[in-house]
């Protein structure tokens, strides 16, 4: 059935061929976008929706999130905003809890978080693996994560669990998760895997036929950035201290910068220079991070303001970052845009411009959400 909606007030597209379109109007058909362009040009549909002026734009892409698990870190949290500093063995607490929650538990609590994400514009969501960190309970979150999400990483190497953990990561745990995956990451990062054992991951899984993403430089200056770059990674994620050579890197790389404004504040690390980034000509995106120790919202509305109020970003920056910047992390063309055969993936603001974003921050701005042309 094709969806005409009309009265839009702004349209961001993401499309160069189309740029930002007032008084507009988008044909979604079936699962895809059929037709963009002037209201006063749209074609007929078997449904008209009129927004009245509202903004549109395409849903989220949040590109980075842990969400099969199981158990709560309140105290974890009250502890850090004491003063405790953040640290990367945290993530142990959760994996206990993780490998005692039944498969029907994490897969409840994975779709409450995903339903949750979508009620607020996410249309696309990437999740991971690694609060099981065992074969079988790393086999059983993709399993799980591979019937909510839109793409699904491995992420064993989340903590090294103890001697010869390493090589089960590159082992029997990657051939198992391997063909029910996509990605695999590797936290390269103090306290979890160093530069060397973090490329030897990431080469095992590259030999397996897996795009390759890294968690780096997010506590300290460390490899984890040029290892990404260098290895051809589609993102590195966190990117909080960064050297200039760190910069220069991305700059000159496919390798996107993507930002977790949410994970900054709640572990009060600083944010990240995306302002730096963007001068240098690096490609930014922006995701929630979403897990239940360092980053628990599924609000990428919440990553956008906060991108444009305490990181130097434009809006618009900031709203492709979390859209089209999204898509390029996933290596994705389908989503993240409003163009004809994209994925029928709209949001509607309660508001004439994207702008309200930043401007009203913390107020819930989303009015209508289609996802693969169904509106939820």
């Amino acid at each position: 059935m094709a969806i005409l909606i009309t009265g839009i007030g702004e349209l961001t597209t993401n499309d160069p061929a189309s740029g930002e379109l007032a008084d507009a109007a988008v044909v979604l058909d079936g699962a895809h976008i059929a037709w963009v362009g002037p209201a006063a040009r749209a074609p007929d549909a078997d449904e008209r929706v009129d927004v009245a002026g509202r903004a549109a734009l395409p849903g989220w892409v949040d590109s980075h999130t842990h969400l099969v698990f199981a158990g709560d870190r309140t105290a974890e949290f009250e502890a850090r905003m004491a003063g405790k500093p953040y640290q990367a063995g945290g993530i142990a607490v959760t994996v206990e809890a993780t490998r005692a929650a039944t498969d029907d538990e994490l897969a409840a609590n994975l779709r409450r978080h995903a339903a949750e994400a979508l009620r607020q514009g996410t249309t696309c969501l990437e999740t991971k693996t690694g609060y099981g960190l065992t074969v079988a309970d790393e086999l059983r979150s993709a399993r799980i994560a591979r019937e909510v999400a839109d793409e699904v990483t491995f992420l064993g190497a989340h903590l090294d669990t103890g001697p010869g953990y390493l090589d089960l990561v590159c082992g029997r745990m990657l051939d198992a998760v391997a063909p029910e995956v996509r990605w695999a990451d590797v936290f390269c990062e103090e306290g979890a895997f160093d530069g060397a054992e973090s490329e030897r991951v990431l080469r095992a899984a590259r030999a397996r036929g897996l795009g390759l993403r890294v968690h780096g430089n997010q506590l300290g200056p460390g490899p984890g950035v040029r290892l990404a770059v260098r290895l051809g990674a589609a993102s590195v994620d966190h990117c909080t201290h960064l050297t200039d050579a760190d910069v220069d890197a991305l700059a000159g790389s496919d390798t996107v910068a993507t930002l977790l404004p949410a994970c900054d504040l709640s572990t009060r690390q600083p944010l990240a220079p995306a302002r730096r980034l963007l001068d240098a000509g690096a490609t930014v995106a922006l995701a929630t991070n979403a897990n239940p120790g360092s980053s628990y919202t599924t609000s990428m509305a919440f990553c956008v303001a906060t991108a444009v109020l305490q990181m130097g970003m434009s809006v618009a920056e900031a709203v492709w970052a979390a859209t089209a910047g999204g898509a390029k992390a996933l290596r994705r063309e389908d989503v993240g845009v409003i163009r004809p055969g994209a994925r029928a993936d709209v949001q509607v603001l309660d508001a004439p411009s994207v702008t309200h974003l930043a401007y009203r921050p913390g107020v819930p701005l989303t009015w209508a959400v289609w996802r693969r042309g169904q509106r939820t």
